[in-house]
């Protein structure tokens, strides 16, 4: 297996709880009950999709939403067990699909098994410097008489000391569970923004050392990605800055946003030119890019540029059929719904998404190509991916009116998907109302 393999990859992300309509609340009683075997009889229409990698957000047992971890080294009983999810991860591996999952070491949940003890035991507590800030003449909003660093402000989310050796001990023994036995090929390191630095360097020596082609993205939202994405530390971040720029140019009708921020980061002197970004239209945090978009038709040219521009593209699941969704007051429970709970009847997107995931497999350009821009204006972009043997145009309109772009090719340029579409120098590329076009070009000057 290529030790980067991710940069050829399209993701599919799922949200487990959610995915399956677990409980909201763990009782931690309960016997396992394998909801998450669901993800089995989806394997095909994921692979279907071009997606050959799927990101798992949080499967280990925690109190609720996942993020408030209880154990590193135990399937959330909610979703399954051992067996069952390493019985889902042989079945990807078998379709061709690697399967990335949450790591969850900025903070865990009250109930995890070394917080207990400590407010069991109190002062006896062999635990008392896994946690940041604690301090056992404090109080908390819970009434323990003890207080804690909270991630964020939130104290159902204890902060753990990832200078402690022995706490880096305990999550680097259970990432090596995680490897040996579950057979994950890389983790998505939650608020990857807040972790300690060498707590990164010191697990990505870990994983690496033992498989060279373990994966490691990154949650970033702000800052400079080049912080944690280096040769010692992450493979990849998220890539926050063009999520804001793919959905707020269609809505602005400001394709200069996405285009500034493409050429900052990926252009000839980019500042994130040598790195391979995580892009990504929605996810679990954020709200649906069917519900963002004011224009329907939108969703089609958002997907073309996400596909195409430089970076592993991702599909949050359920955004293939368009499902809506927005956070309120009451929490995050509307991006993350019942996969059998969003209609499926209009397959219009999933037949592009397939489409462009054939064309990132069948033109290199598209996945590890440089990137220069060629055109911008208000509703229009086109830029050039470029490998040594290969040049590909991508042109995108999200004007509900046909449009003429006037650009140098650089030779004669095919489209890829209609051959007998040809454009050479001088000629006009004609552009259909929210569309884009593909193309290769031949006898480069």
């Amino acid at each position: 297996m290529s030790p980067d393999w991710y940069r050829d990859a399209v993701f599919y992300h799922i949200y487990p709880l959610g995915y399956v309509g677990a409980p909201i609340k763990n009782d931690f009683k309960s016997g396992p009950v394998p909801r998450l075997n669901a993800v089995e009889d989806q394997i095909s229409h994921i692979a279907g999709l071009g997606c050959n990698a799927v990101y798992f957000g949080p499967i280990f047992e925690s109190s609720s939403h996942g993020y408030d971890t209880a154990s590193y080294s135990c399937i959330d009983r909610r979703l399954g067990d051992e067996d069952s999810f390493r019985r889902i991860v042989n079945k990807m591996h078998e379709a061709g699909i690697k399967v990335v999952l949450d790591g969850v070491f900025n903070h865990v949940g009250r109930d995890f098994w070394a917080f207990r003890d400590v407010l069991d035991r109190r002062s006896e507590s062999a635990y008392l410097g896994w946690f940041a800030g604690l301090d056992l003449d404090g109080e908390n909003v819970f009434g323990d008489e003890l207080s804690y660093l909270g991630w964020e402000g939130n104290e159902d989310l204890v902060t753990l000391d990832l200078t402690n050796r022995s706490v880096r001990n305990h999550i680097f023994e259970s990432v090596a569970w995680m490897m040996d036995t579950l057979g994950i090929d890389g983790l998505r390191l939650d608020v990857a923004y807040l972790l300690d630095g060498d707590f990164i360097t010191d697990l990505a020596s870990f994983c690496r050392s033992r498989r060279s082609d373990f994966s490691l993205l990154g949650e970033m939202i702000h800052g400079d990605y080049r912080r944690i994405v280096r040769g010692d530390g992450l493979d990849s971040v998220t890539n926050y800055e063009c999520y804001k720029g793919l959905y707020s140019s269609h809505n602005d009708g400001n394709f200069f946003e996405i285009a500034w921020s493409l050429e900052r980061q990926f252009g000839p002197v980019g500042i994130y030119r040598d790195a391979c970004l995580y892009n990504f239209l929605d996810n679990h945090d954020v709200d649906r890019i069917a519900s963002l978009l004011d224009e329907e038709s939108h969703l089609f040219t958002a997907y073309a540029l996400m596909f195409t521009i430089p970076g592993i593209p991702s599909v949050y699941y359920g955004s293939e059929w368009r499902a809506e969704g927005v956070r309120d007051a009451a929490g995050d429970s509307a991006l993350r719904p019942r996969l059998s709970d969003i209609p499926q009847h209009d397959d219009t997107l999933v037949r592009q998404i397939r489409i462009l995931s054939e064309l990132r497999r069948k033109y290199p350009a598209l996945r590890r190509g440089s990137y220069r821009q060629i055109l911008v204006d208000h509703r229009q972009i086109v830029f050039e991916r470029r490998t040594e043997g290969q040049t590909i145009l991508v042109a995108v309109n999200s004007s509900k009116e046909e449009a003429n772009l006037s650009f140098d090719p650089g030779g004669e340029a095919v489209n890829v998907l209609d051959r007998e579409e040809t454009m050479m120098r001088g000629d006009v590329l004609k552009m259909p109302p929210t569309g884009w076009k593909i193309l290769e070009v031949y006898n480069r000057d």
